[in-house]
């Protein structure tokens, strides 16, 4: 098969489940099981129809309002739809270069639809949940030892990870850290390994760090706010999927 089309159908994959995702973590937030009852307006509570939930092509074709209220739809929804087909197309990338098994394509789709549902949720609500990280870090080992890895490399991986957030948690009495970030460290060594999680918290520091002083500047955060750091250790950890033993290759060479 052309390799192209395998793009063209990551891309598709990749809106459908976006929007999914999207309405996975609107049912989350108002404690509504997925497998349950239609997709509705946020506002109205109206039924939505299949034409209003296309991906993309309903946000544009609506003009970004609901049909049956007139309230506005949030970007969230085609934003997340994006990136999501964007980042499975770039998943699919990376494992077609490095001559990977569709096996490990899967597993790197679900490790990115799981950290986007966290870095959303995070950013909103400033929350990791537990029904999100618990379940997807007993999926995250045992799909990695089926897959060959080394179960020490995962569990240090793991510990390293979750200890480095539970130690400024004890330090600051929960006020630098949520317990979240502590199962956060755990799901993020158990995705990536040892040494991964090395690179994984690096570049969650230092995006944060960024951020963090951007938005100072920009007076839309003052010194000693919080932030959300769940979204950061999403974006280190999705980064070191891509890419973290180039990551590491470069560093070793310096």
């Amino acid at each position: 098969m052309n390799s192209g089309l395998y793009y063209i159908l990551a891309v598709i994959f990749g809106l459908a489940l976006g929007s999914f995702l999207n309405a996975y973590i609107w049912r989350l937030k108002n404690k509504r099981s997925i497998w349950h009852g239609r997709s509705i307006c946020t506002h109205c509570k109206h039924d939505l129809s299949w034409l209003d939930l296309i991906p993309i092509f309903s946000f544009l074709f609506l003009r970004a309002k609901c049909r049956y209220c007139g309230k506005k739809i949030s970007w969230q929804y085609p934003l997340v739809e994006l990136f999501t087909a964007f980042i499975f197309a770039l998943i699919l990338y990376t494992h077609l270069n490095a001559d990977s098994g569709l096996l490990y394509i899967l597993r790197d789709w679900f490790f990115a639809s799981v950290l986007i549902v966290i870095f959303v949720y995070d950013h909103r609500w400033g929350y990791i949940l537990d029904s999100v990280s618990l379940p997807a870090i007993i999926i995250a080992f045992t799909v990695n030892i089926l897959l060959g890895f080394n179960w020490f490399s995962l569990l240090s991986a793991a510990i390293i990870g979750s200890g480095f957030f539970l130690i400024q948690y004890l330090l600051s009495h929960g006020k630098w850290i949520g317990g979240g970030d502590i199962r956060m460290g755990a799901l993020m060594g158990f995705m990536i390994g040892w040494p991964n999680i090395l690179v994984a918290l690096f570049l969650s520091y230092l995006i944060g760090a960024g951020t963090a002083i951007i938005l100072l500047f920009g007076k839309k955060k003052k010194m000693g706010s919080t932030i959300a750091m769940g979204t950061f250790l999403a974006i280190g950890t999705l980064i070191t999927i891509l890419w973290g033993s180039q990551i590491l290759e470069w560093y070793l060479k310096f």
